[in-house]
């Protein structure tokens, strides 16, 4: 009988109705131990009528095995597999150790288990429960939470139960039912129901103010103390922790059982798949004579059926404190021996981990093969678990700190940083050579940028590459490379020693590779020529870095310095190698599911598309990183959102994105992210003719690129020419002028049409009479040559700005009215308005734009809808925004709604505006 808890039930009662209503929704359930977490699993199970039911519970002793919770989870519904995309089959079969393959992204496996279940809910409606959720192991933890926040109209309820405190992070974005103890009144209804006689009203309510009314606490009472203690309140509760005395109940119950019985349950608690037959084959291997544990001793600590499952895991727990270390290891030990060393290769070396009494080589190699195993999976955290115990039963002090680095190594792949610190300790407190001595700074380097990008980052793989210089060329030069991301990351903010310049400086001296120069190779030749040498003497570097870039290179290696391409790319003018990079970089990162990737690959591929004026393009990548951002926790600032609404003349929102952005990434030293915002700004009050803040924005854009004392990639390029045409509207001609000689020495030695295209703008901005309009006519049509349609309307707006103050009110109309319907077409509103304004002032009437029909639309439907009329089917669309299909599908069946449409292909022919 369940006492109390009406309104958790009716909470449970309306979860059950929702999803059987075809919808579906997921929450955590949180308290304390004994509170009543599992009672109310119980309770949503019995009433699930006509749903399938799927049920996992943690176990601590396999909280560190990769996916060990998401398979028990996943294991009934894998029939299903093939109805799911294939890349989400192949990830979930790798993880699964179903099929070999390349390592999984961790959340395009959360993504295949989100389509796994919509598909099996698509039979009949799904209730997943996931109880002591506090002990699944960090990826399944992460993956079904990936799940509940996804889930929207699959037929799916997903309910987790954890004890207090939960791991705020790990289940960050999840309902939350937190369980506090029974009402006084269900408290005494609970107490009368388990205490056999009448009690003094004063002994009643202290016991229910002691247990804080702990349904548990309340039970287990009768077994902690007689009824003649507890009526004459002498028996009361001492101040011992709840948890403390629930379990001293438990382990007095072990007191009378035989020494044999207790071996058994020992056995059953310590295997954690709940199996009888392995825990009766390990009995056996220990001299127990059992062909059951149906047994009546065991009332009231387990149930034996087709698994073994424990009253509570306290009683687990309490069975196990009450054994000695001894028989732990021995139970281990037999544990091991009745696994299948093929099929269940690892579980079998965990239990020899644990039966081992010290250093113990032998293990200590299976655990290290065991490693290798789980990180071919996916499995990081696993593998570094596996190496972490490897370490500490190596008898050799090199070989233990070097399984202590590669553990260090994983835990750094996997994400939990502070772990990872913990093991460099672990792995410097015995002799290392000089090599694992470089690889220790190179991860405390790596540590300090994904952990901030900060100014941290620089120095320290700045001293990486130089101890790895004698030693590892490759791995040298590789490590120079990834100093020069992290210094143009930081920018100005660099602490001493760490800015680019520094890095630039060391990086020139970097040994040759032994190979032939390849495109990783040429692009660090190129980056520190740039910084040392100038534009001119790395220009032709670069540009043979990206001829050859791709060619020699893996997936992997293609998508590490993608990035970096682009970079030089956008450095060199060069639109075509910018658009074809920034293609790849999406196409690697979708392909390959790094989705801690995408996001940087989504925002680098949107500049591109707002360059060409694509805004309709850029808006989906825009919503896709946003989705990738929000699932996935990615600290990526939102750099083309910024953009986004700046050229779409959102003030308000992008004024919005631009303060926090500067204050976020302020906080973390990625001086980048300040220029890019301040960049931002730059355009947003060019756009909207406010010159003097754009001039004063692009200033402190280049201000935190330390220009011009240096000849920055990226940012500069941009931020030079907003403040040319700013500074030359506000009266700053000299600072215009400075600003122009600086570009003219870059987009003279680049030579793309791109760069020439610019040049002459920007040269028309600072020169008097007939020759300006000579310019703004060679801007034009060297730009028109490019990809960059944005830059080509800027130049055609000026051009008619320039015509009508010369009084040429005619030819003006004609370069303004084009300039304000490319504006227009691409959606960059503020710049339209510009042109309109302008225009107007010419004689001729330009109408602004309608409002947008979209307004009726919820954003993510919007987003769907954007995707669909790009012709993508519900599962790449499903696939591209984390959402199931039968989500997807729900969106668009609200949008035909609300748009008056039935199909999406008169979707395709609606003319509404989804900006």
């Amino acid at each position: 009988m369940l006492v109390g808890r009406r309104t958790e039930c009716r909470h449970l009662d309306e979860l059950l109705d929702t999803v059987r209503n075809g919808t579906s929704r997921s929450v955590l359930i949180r308290g304390d131990v004994g509170i009543g977490k599992s009672a109310l699993l119980e309770y949503l199970v019995a009433e699930a009528s006509g749903c399938r039911v799927v049920r996992v519970a943690g176990v601590q002793a396999e909280s560190e095995l990769a996916f060990a919770g998401l398979h028990q989870l996943c294991a009934p519904l894998l029939d299903r597999l093939d109805r799911i995309p294939v890349p989400q089959q192949d990830a979930l079969g790798t993880a699964f150790g179903l099929r070999a393959g390349p390592a999984p992204d961790r959340f395009l496996v959360g993504l295949a288990v989100l389509s796994l279940l919509a598909a099996a809910a698509a039979e009949r409606p799904l209730i997943c429960v996931v109880d002591d959720a506090q002990w699944l192991d960090r990826i399944s933890a992460e993956s079904l939470t990936f799940v509940g926040r996804r889930l929207v109209a699959e037929s799916v309820g997903l309910v987790f139960a954890s004890r207090d405190p939960v791991d705020e992070q790990v289940f960050a974005g999840l309902p939350q039912l937190v369980l506090d103890g029974l009402r006084p009144d269900d408290a005494r209804e609970l107490l009368a129901a388990v205490i056999p006689g009448a009690l003094d009203e004063q002994v009643r309510d202290r016991i229910v103010a002691e247990t804080r009314g702990n349904p548990l606490a309340l039970i287990e009472l009768p077994q902690e103390v007689s009824y003649a203690q507890l009526a004459g309140g002498f028996g009361l509760l001492d101040a011992k922790s709840l948890t403390g005395r629930i379990e001293d109940s438990f382990r007095r119950r072990l007191t009378p059982l035989s020494p044999d019985l207790r071996r058994l349950l020992l056995v059953a608690a310590i295997e954690p798949m709940g199996q009888p037959s392995l825990v009766l084959r390990a009995a056996q291997r220990l001299g127990i004579a059992a062909d059951t544990l149906d047994r009546p001793e065991f009332a009231g600590l387990l149930r034996a059926g087709e698994r073994i499952t424990f009253r509570h895991p306290l009683v687990r727990s309490a069975i196990y404190r009450e054994a000695t270390p001894e028989e732990r290891r021995e139970t281990h030990r037999a544990l091991a021996d009745v696994t299948d060393p093929a099929d269940d290769a690892d579980r079998r070396v965990w239990h020899l981990a644990h039966a081992a009494s010290g250093p113990d080589e032998d293990v200590a190699a299976e655990l290290e093969r065991s490693a290798g195993r789980a990180g071919a999976r996916g499995g990081l955290a696993a593998a570094a678990a596996f190496l972490e115990r490897a370490a500490r039963l190596t008898v050799d002090p090199a070989r233990r700190s070097g399984r202590a680095l590669d553990a260090a190594q994983a835990k750094l792949q996997a994400g939990a940083f502070p772990a990872a610190v913990d093991l460099l300790a672990m792995a410097e407190s015995g002799p290392l050579t000089e090599l694992e001595q470089a690889r220790v700074d190179l991860m405390r380097a790596q540590l300090a940028f994904v952990t901030s990008r900060g100014k941290d980052a620089p120095p320290l793989l700045l001293k990486a590459a130089k101890r790895l210089e004698p030693i590892d060329i490759e791995l040298c030069r590789a490590t120079y490379l990834d100093g020069l991301t992290a210094a143009m990351f930081v920018g100005a903010l660099a602490s001493p020693g760490g800015g680019t310049l520094d890095v630039a400086r060391a990086a020139g001296t970097a040994p040759q590779p032994l190979h032939r120069l390849r495109a990783p190779d040429l692009l660090l030749d190129g980056l520190a020529a740039n910084f040392n040498e100038g534009y001119a003497a790395a220009a032709p570097v670069l540009r043979q870095a990206l001829a050859v870039f791709g060619s020699d290179m893996s997936p992997d290696e293609e998508l590490r310095w993608l990035w970096l391409g682009t970079e030089a790319a956008l450095h060199l003018w060069d639109d075509e190698a910018w658009h074809l990079l920034s293609a790849r970089y999406v196409e690697l990162a979708r392909a390959g599911g790094a989705l801690s990737e995408l996001p940087l690959a989504l925002s680098t591929r949107a500049y591109m598309l707002l360059f060409a004026g694509d805004l309709a393009a850029a808006t989906s990548l825009v919503d896709e990183g946003h989705a990738v951002t929000e699932a996935t926790g990615s600290s990526l600032a939102p750099y083309s959102a910024m953009a986004l609404a700046a050229l779409s003349g959102r003030q308000d929102e992008a004024s919005a994105l631009i303060e926090t952005t500067i204050r976020e990434v302020t906080r973390r030293g990625e001086g980048i992210g300040i220029a890019v915002a301040h960049w931002t700004n730059a355009v947003l009050c060019n756009g909207l003719g406010n010159y003097p803040e754009a001039a004063t924005a692009a200033e402190e854009a280049l201000r935190h690129q330390e220009y011009p004392g240096l000849r920055y990639p990226g940012v500069a390029n941009w931020a030079v020419t907003e403040l040319i045409e700013a500074a030359v509207r506000s009266g700053r001609h000299e600072t215009a002028a400075e600003a122009f000689d600086w570009i003219a020495t870059m987009t003279g030695a680049s030579r793309t049409e791109w760069a020439l295209g610019l040049e002459a703008r920007c040269r028309a901005l600072l020169t008097e009479g007939e020759d300006a309009e000579k310019l703004y006519q060679e801007a034009i049509a060297r730009l028109r040559r490019t990809r960059v349609r944005g830059e080509l309307a800027r130049a055609t707006l000026l051009y008619g700005e320039w015509l009508r103050r010369r009084g040429r009110r005619v030819d003006a109309r004609d370069q303004l009215r084009m300039a304000h319907e490319m504006f227009s077409s691409m959606g960059a509103e503020a710049f339209a308005e510009r042109a309109r304004h302008e225009l107007v002032s010419t004689g001729e009437k330009a109408r602004k734009r309608t409002v947008s029909t979209s307004s009726q639309l919820t954003e993510r439907e919007i987003q769907v809808t954007r995707l669909a009329r790009d012709g993508l089917s519900n599962p790449e669309i499903s696939t591209r925004l984390f959402l199931s299909p039968r989500t997807v599908e729900y969106h668009l069946g609200n949008v035909f709604a609300k748009l008056g449409i039935r199909s999406r292909h008169e979707l395709s022919r609606w003319s509404g505006d989804l900006r």
